[in-house]
């Protein structure tokens, strides 16, 4: 592995990072940046998948409405594989917490993500994105406030 490797594999690590923090935020602007026009995903195992950037942002921004549904995401332990000067492939375990704050309810959940990424004008994109779980598993919330988030007027 080369230094100019290890370069690449941290932006890498960035555009996933830019990734996971704009769905957690709802930032719909930002995830645009970080995937192809024609990006294919394939969440919950599979059972959610869409083909091209405007599909996956418009699952995500109808399944995903601030305030009631308030999401923490982790991405880490990447193993990133460069396969060629502009493509690579990449694994994360993910660790994420749901909560559903019109049912009283929090989910909490792990998998792996497994992602292939272009490098086209100097950027990494996401090409294709997707999660199988290892678990999920929800609670009722009963006797715990939730006293601030980030879409709270305070």
């Amino acid at each position: 592995m080369t230094p100019e490797d290890l370069i690449e594999i941290e932006a890498i690590k960035a555009v996933k990072y830019r990734y996971i923090r704009a769905v957690d935020t709802r930032d719909w602007d930002l995830i645009a940046t970080t995937l192809t026009v024609d990006a294919t995903s394939a969440y919950s195992s599979g059972k959610l998948s869409f083909n091209g950037r405007d599909a996956i942002i418009d699952f995500l921004r109808s399944a995903m409405p601030p305030n009631d549904l308030l999401t923490a995401h982790r991405v880490h332990h990447p193993e990133i594989v460069l396969t060629s000067p502009t493509t690579a492939t990449a694994r994360w375990a993910l660790d994420d917490v749901v909560i559903v704050t019109s049912a009283n309810l929090t989910i909490r959940g792990a998998a792996y993500y497994e992602d292939e990424l272009v490098k086209a004008d100097g950027e990494w994109k996401i090409s294709r994105t997707g999660y199988k779980r290892l678990y999920e598993e929800s609670e009722k919330r009963d006797g715990i406030t939730l006293s601030d988030h980030w879409w709270s007027d305070s």
